[in-house]
């Protein structure tokens, strides 16, 4: 099936997403998104659940990882259009699974884009300048959606910027934690502590990797700007795969370095765990520091509100949205619509409370989506009419379904409470948009034509 090409408000003529994006522009993309903010916050917590052996529950996260990616993989290169895994949940189980696979997508990325303009006007930014956080925060979402809205070029140039800055900090933190046991500080046998005192050392590690596996699930997002790639069937595995293994050496080699510079204790208590190795060696101004940490949270926001644009504009392409969250800027051909309307959801919910107490939410969201795109993938290996694309080893999709519900077995029921409220009304929304989409198709006799004709 070919891609419908959207409707722009202003000429009514159709016009596809511009091509633009590269190999090495989406492998810049993609670990720019997996590198984000989450490992500058997330080594404190593992250690709290899994003890002094943080790199071993973030290496089976990667593994988990892999297995989804796998698929996304298949699917991304199979149908390379934006909406993602919404577009793939309706193509193989109807636009209820799609709408509801969309949603929490969707939700998703809103509340992580306001939750990390609120940790961008936190702490960090405090250590540089004090200003109103709910002002800072605003501003920040809206010259993030002006850059996005000029086009996806110039987004990914600066994400590539961005990533080498980010990037370099997860190199200093690695260099600062070798040079503080060298000097005799550190303590490498903590490597090996695996567990705390009310855990044994599989829930730990199991417990560490629900943590872990939210910073690798950046991979998501690439998926919606496959339409906008060069050669999907050649690029997206390539730099898919080659993003995610550098990820994975890359917080390896933080998290062992961590470990053994600054005591478990001290990692799980601290709210910037990285700082902590950095005050630790002494051979680093912290505020530098704080400014590469305020790079990595812009460049995850500027991301994930890319992820978030295209997905709305995809689901209203199918139906599932709004039409007019189709239109598309006549020359820049952004979607300058969707990127407006869910820049102005975040904005809102990052004026209105804080954000960060539906993290672990995010979590149990993406994993119903994961488990939805695993399974997919066998369902639409039944359509043979796709071009040459990427295929995964069926075993793959199975055991990444299967990882989604074990992971999903981990969090908390507190989570899980929270995360069934906001799927309860992903629920009734689409209940709402399948009814009036059945109105719009139906034939002046009142009986309902097929969807899409």
């Amino acid at each position: 099936m070919r891609p419908m090409p959207s409707r722009t408000a202003d000429t009514g003529v159709q016009q596809p997403l511009r091509k633009v994006l590269t190999t090495r522009l989406l492998y810049f993309f993609i670990l720019g998104d997996v590198l984000g903010a989450g490992v500058y916050v997330l080594i404190g917590e593992v250690a709290a659940k899994s003890g002094g052996a943080v790199w071993i529950p973030l290496t089976v996260a990667l593994l988990l990882a892999l297995l989804t990616a796998a698929s996304y993989a298949e699917l991304a290169t199979k149908y390379p259009r934006a909406g993602g895994a919404s577009y793939y949940a309706t193509r193989a189980y109807g636009p209820a699974v799609g709408f509801f696979t969309g949603y929490c997508m969707l939700a998703a990325g809103i509340v992580s884009v306001a939750a990390l303009a609120r940790g961008f006007a936190g702490d960090y930014l405090t250590a540089l300048v004090s200003l109103p956080v709910i002002a800072v925060a605003v501003v920040f979402l809206a010259l993030l959606a002006l850059l996005n809205a000029r086009g996806i070029r110039e987004s990914t140039r600066v994400n590539t910027v961005a990533t080498l800055v980010e990037t370099g900090g997860l190199l200093l933190v690695v260099g600062l934690g070798v040079w503080v046991v060298v000097r005799g500080d550190g303590d490498v046998g903590r490597l090996t502590q695996l567990g705390t005192d009310s855990a044994s050392p599989v829930a730990a590690v199991m417990g560490g990797a629900v943590l872990a596996y939210y910073s690798f699930v950046g991979f998501e997002t690439s998926v919606n700007v496959a339409e906008e790639t060069l050669d999907p069937a050649r690029s997206y595995p390539r730099a898919l795969f080659g993003a995610l293994a550098t990820a994975g050496l890359m917080y390896a080699a933080v998290g062992a370095a961590a470990s053994a510079a600054v005591p478990t204790g001290s990692l799980a208590a601290s709210d910037g765990p990285l700082l902590e190795v950095v005050r630790a060696a002494g051979a680093v101004p912290p505020r530098l520091f704080a400014f590469i940490a305020l790079v990595a949270v812009a460049n995850g926001a500027l991301l994930t509100g890319i992820m978030s644009s295209r997905l709305a504009y995809g689901m209203a392409r199918e139906g599932l949205l709004p039409a007019f969250l189709t239109r598309v800027h006549p020359a820049r051909r952004t979607p300058w619509a969707a990127i407006a309307a869910t820049t102005a959801v975040s904005a809102l919910l990052a004026a209105t409370g804080e954000i960060d107490v539906l993290a672990g939410t995010l979590v149990l969201l993406l994993l119903a989506v994961f488990l939805t795109v695993n399974t997919a993938v066998l369902v639409l290996r039944r359509d043979k009419s796709a071009a040459p694309h990427f295929r995964a080893p069926t075993v793959i999709p199975v055991l990444g379904a299967l990882s989604c519900l074990a992971l999903a077995t981990q969090i908390e029921a507190r989570i899980w409470a929270r995360g069934l409220a906001l799927m309860g009304v992903g629920v009734a929304m689409g209940v709402l948009v399948l009814w009036q989409r059945r109105r719009r198709v139906a034939s002046p006799d009142g009986t309902s034509l097929p969807d899409g004709h």
